[in-house]
């Protein structure tokens, strides 16, 4: 079966080289250092390697604290941590600087993989989250190279696909050396496909541990100053592709019965950023790019945060969160950042990459469910005009944060069982 898959990636493999080129019209950083991902690359250092993968900007975030005590823990070895998205390369470059190295993930063709473990000789590779390669894991197995799978998790629906292929996916999961599950579903889901129970640890999700930056609050207050402070702000954070369309709708309602209102906009895709500029403009909002720098006045009614690494500022600016992704069904965002600023969170129906964690903001009343650009109007309303629910659902919500960290600590103890 391992074969089949090889000869279908090897098939799709320019399909995939041309995907990168056209991404590249909207950012041209999917064309730079491309040839990574077909395993064309250099030793990166003398010293062991310990590497970490994170697909994208929630991983890499995610991933942050425990990148912090493996530098420290073991100086005597070079991280390196591997993206899929421009936009996670970047993300570790604005935590790390030059502390870390950084490459894209290969194709997981076989020879593509052979060529990037040569290269690397990896001491350990740790995987995040769901990130299952099947030729990885079986080469790494076959060089003795330990492959850790970290807050790992399975969701109802990737559980029932992988179900069609289990006899596939059992050898590929038990080429993993240790699997430290989010939560007990997640290990029993493992377990359903396979996974001796003993390898499958339960560590907790280790999102709870990412930590606001005191210069967060700072850069808030400035902010919060930029918009005048008299105004009511609301934010919707990681914005999908017709998600926008409902979201300023609302605000076009809200305007009516708050005239200062603003709206901060911020897509989970910034490459989408000039559609949405259109799109804004088109419904009769007055906008202001952040790229732009100019002075936000007071006819002015949507801001588009169209950068990276500032959503936690603008977070924080905000009196109430929308987080994107769930209007449409794209199984939701990480509500784990507004939660922390103490934030009440409003999100649409469609959540299974984040189950948990919406569960938990929900038990607290601290999430709050909508389904329709309706629905966001009626919660708005009431919660820009109560300060006093704000502030109580948003404390609910960074308490409940507060008591399910120490994840990082768990995971630490693992991978030290596999670090010689």
């Amino acid at each position: 079966m391992r074969f089949v898959y090889s000869i279908a990636l090897l098939f799709i493999l320019p399909l995939a080289v041309l995907r990168l080129f056209l991404l590249g019209f909207k950012n041209p950083d999917y064309r730079k250092n491309w040839y990574e991902r077909l395993g064309f690359i250099n030793p990166l250092s003398s010293k062991p390697i310990i590497w970490l993968h994170a697909v994208s900007v929630g991983e890499t975030n995610a991933a942050a604290p425990l990148l912090n005590r493996l530098l420290h823990a073991y100086p005597d070895y070079q991280l390196l941590v591997t993206t899929v998205t421009p936009t996670g390369r970047q993300i570790l470059k604005m935590h790390f600087d030059n502390d870390i190295d950084h490459l894209y993930f290969p194709y997981d063709i076989p020879w593509v993989v052979n060529r990037f473990l040569q290269k690397l000789k990896p001491a350990v590779v740790i995987l995040m989250e769901t990130e299952i390669w099947p030729n990885l894991c079986y080469q790494c197995n076959k060089e003795n190279i330990p492959v850790l799978l970290i807050n790992a998790r399975l969701s109802k629906r990737s559980f029932k696909r992988y179900q069609l292929l289990k006899g596939f996916i059992k050898k590929t999961l038990n080429n993993i050396s240790m699997i430290a599950a989010q939560t007990q579903n997640d290990a029993n889901h493992f377990i359903k496909l396979g996974v001796n129970r003993t390898f499958i640890q339960i560590t907790g999700n280790m999102k709870f541990e990412t930590v606001i930056p005191s210069s967060v609050i700072e850069n808030a207050e400035v902010v919060k100053r930029y918009f005048n402070m008299s105004r009511p702000v609301w934010i919707a954070a990681s914005t999908q592709e017709g998600e926008e369309e409902l979201i300023l709708e609302a605000h076009k309602k809200i305007v009516s019965y708050f005239p200062n209102a603003v709206l901060i906009l911020a897509a989970r895709h910034p490459e989408r950023n000039i559609e949405i500029q259109k799109t804004c403009k088109a419904n009769g909002f007055n906008i202001v790019k952040w790229s732009e720098q100019k002075v936000f006045s007071d006819s002015d009614q949507v801001y588009l945060l169209d950068t990276l690494g500032k959503l936690q500022t603008y977070y924080a600016a905000s009196q109430v969160a929308y987080v994107g992704g769930s209007l449409v069904d794209r199984g939701g965002q990480n509500m784990l950042e507004p939660a922390k600023l103490g934030l009440p969170i409003l999100a649409g129906p469609s959540r299974y990459n984040f189950k948990k964690i919406s569960e938990m903001l929900e038990n607290t009343g601290a999430l709050i469910t909508v389904n329709s650009a309706d629905d966001i109007v009626r919660e708005l309303k009431t919660l820009f005009t109560d300060a006093n629910l704000r502030h109580d659902l948003g404390e609910a919500a960074r308490q409940m944060v507060i008591n399910n960290q120490g994840q990082v600590d768990t995971t630490m103890k693992l991978i030290q069982d596999f670090i010689k």
